[in-house]
């Protein structure tokens, strides 16, 4: 049974005064996740800032050491481009507390993301082996945004529904503290004009090359991201049979046969940029 940790409102107002007192600074993360533990209990977290057309940017590192940094950097290189939480973030998905499992396309959790230990950091040592990872989507400027996600090892129990719903509870503030340790950081922020019409289009055709068409290209990305060919038909309003026919004439072009070595381009590609 998961134990959910109780502060009293005296220590509740003396964990969010401490957390106020440190936005800005490099103590941040660390106290923003000694507020969360005492409402409930996690293993790891991160803090990631995301921007269409730009790689993405660790805030936080709260994972521990339990994940290498070669892979952490991979991820931030292009992994990224596959999270879940990163395609709803910067898609205008509405704000709040979210189950990864509940952003993930139905394919997902077969995909080649998922099951890497090169590129997904919230995979433990074993292969196949996942976290349970939440996360607060918190909207920045534009379409980019702020994800902090909590992740409780293999073998846990999951966020049960009412440590959801105490979380959930917890969006103003925790929202509210993320923007604010943002607009401190005085990170490099893209203008309006520069974000107009921004897509991550770009990235995946410096993957493969300029070598597939920009249909080909967009079912290549949902591909990757774990759409099955249902799911790619109605995100492209296509029939499943011409959804079948990209994929074969993507693999085709590619000189590849399954979606496996599709991955494994992806994967060389980040391995590169290292």
């Amino acid at each position: 049974m998961v134990k959910v940790i109780c502060c009293d409102r005296t220590n509740d107002a003396e964990l969010v005064g401490r957390l106020i007192s440190v936005i800005g600074t490099e103590k941040f993360g660390t106290t923003l996740d000694d507020y969360i533990r005492c409402i409930v209990d996690f293993d790891m977290s991160c803090i990631l800032a995301f921007s269409l057309g730009r790689h993405a940017k660790l805030i936080h590192n709260g994972y521990d050491k339990s994940v290498p940094r070669k892979v952490i950097n991979a991820y931030l290189q292009g992994g990224f481009l596959l999270d879940p939480f990163y395609v709803a973030a910067c898609n205008n998905h509405p704000s709040g507390l979210w189950r990864m499992q509940d952003l993930a396309p139905d394919s997902f959790h077969t995909s080649g993301f998922l099951i890497s230990q090169d590129v997904h950091p919230c995979v433990s040592s074993e292969a196949g082996s996942l976290v349970e990872e939440i996360g607060y989507i918190v909207p920045l400027q534009g379409r980019d945004a702020i994800v902090f996600s909590l992740m409780r090892s293999q073998g846990r129990a999951a966020f049960s529904e009412t440590e959801m719903q105490t979380l959930g509870g917890q969006k103003p503030i925790i929202q509210a503290a993320l923007q604010t340790h943002w607009s401190q950081l005085h990170l490099p922020q893209l203008s309006h004009h520069e974000k107009e019409n921004e897509s991550d289009d770009a990235d995946f055709a410096r993957i493969f090359e300029g070598r597939l068409t920009a249909t080909q290209l967009a079912v290549a990305k949902l591909i990757l991201r774990g759409h099955s060919s249902l799911s790619i038909a109605q995100h492209l309003k296509i029939s499943e049979g011409t959804a079948k026919l990209h994929r074969h004439n993507i693999y085709k072009r590619l000189a590849i046969t399954s979606q496996g070595e599709l991955f494994r381009i992806f994967i060389g590609h980040l391995q590169k940029g290292e």
